[in-house]
């Protein structure tokens, strides 16, 4: 597995970093227990870092897995908007993970400079937390061009995690080409940047080599995070990155599995999932969520606030 440095004074880790989404209770693609092997056999393959948020829901999950791989990284995320609420997310994160000292934590889905002023006190505590040593890095994740600018400016910044595939799915507020422009602007100034949804959400499944390869050739960006729920993508995904030949059998089990978000037709139209979806990709119909689902990058955030588990990704 190729190590890269993630930025200019950053962590030296694997090309790949472990998307944990996908085995998480945020997705429901497998059980907490099948998603610890996977994750453990992904460490044993010399992927050395992963990426999680307070969202996810699986530290407990993730703490498990690492037990006896102690040297593994781990990037977490909050929402946190005041001082307090982040030091509860810190303290949360080392407690459930059983580490003193956090490697990676972020703000989580930054869009501009206006989102991180309203999210000051919870930056601020990151900052005395990576001061204190609790916190090695500090950063944001963003689908925004905006997020990545006004990031790259935020004093004690040292990680941006952006959105990026080769047709811009999932940018919220520009096209590609300025994404691109914001990621070299963040990249020249030493910043680490490691891309995510480099499939789409999916929807770039069916050609993987060149959503590998495109990231893979962009300056600046050093690692991408690849959601994997099974040994076989594991084994997929570090093969592709290996530039070696993917065996026809293993392609057949997962260049082809088509993913969607499932709607129940017990949906109450209350409107939440609208609210928790960052790519604007539900409307109410007829008293019903319905998703466009060339917009959906299978995030699963919209299932965690349906108060009647109407929605999940399948």
């Amino acid at each position: 597995m190729r190590q890269v440095k993630l930025g200019l004074w950053g962590a030296d880790v694997s090309e790949v970093c472990f998307g944990s989404l996908a085995i998480s209770p945020l997705q429901g693609r497998v059980t907490e227990a099948e998603g610890i092997s996977v994750l453990r056999y992904a460490l044993e393959q010399g992927v050395n870092w992963i990426d999680t948020a307070e969202i996810y829901d699986n530290y407990g999950q993730i703490a498990e897995a690492i037990k006896g791989h102690q040297d593994a990284r781990i990037v977490s995320k909050s929402y946190s908007v005041t001082a307090e609420e982040m030091r509860l997310s810190i303290e949360k994160a080392r407690t459930a993970l059983k580490r003193d000292t956090l490697d990676f934590f972020l703000l989580h889905e930054q869009e501009s400079a206006l989102t991180l002023k309203g999210h000051l006190g919870a930056w601020e505590e990151l900052l005395r937390a990576k001061e204190k040593g609790i916190v090695r890095w500090i950063g944001i994740s963003t689908h925004a061009v905006a997020g990545v600018r006004a990031g790259a400016l935020l004093p004690g910044l040292d990680v941006i995690h952006p959105i990026l595939n080769y047709q811009g799915l999932g940018i919220i507020d520009g096209t590609l080409g300025e994404m691109l422009d914001a990621i070299s602007f963040a990249a020249d100034l030493g910043i680490g940047i490691y891309a995510m949804k480099v499939f789409g959400g999916g929807h770039l499944a069916s050609d993987p080599e060149k959503a590998v390869a495109f990231v893979r050739g962009v300056s600046g960006v050093q690692s991408m995070a690849l959601g994997m729920s099974s040994q076989e993508e594991v084994d997929y995904n570090l093969l592709l990155l290996a530039d070696k030949e993917v065996p026809e059998e293993l392609q057949k089990k997962v260049k082809h599995r088509q993913r969607k978000l499932y709607i129940a037709d017990w949906c109450q139209g209350c409107g939440l999932c609208l609210e928790a979806c960052p790519q604007g990709a539900l409307s109410i119909e007829e008293n019903i969520s319905v998703v466009d689902a060339k917009a959906c990058v299978l995030c699963g955030y919209c299932g965690r606030v349906c108060p009647h588990f109407c929605l999940k990704i399948v």
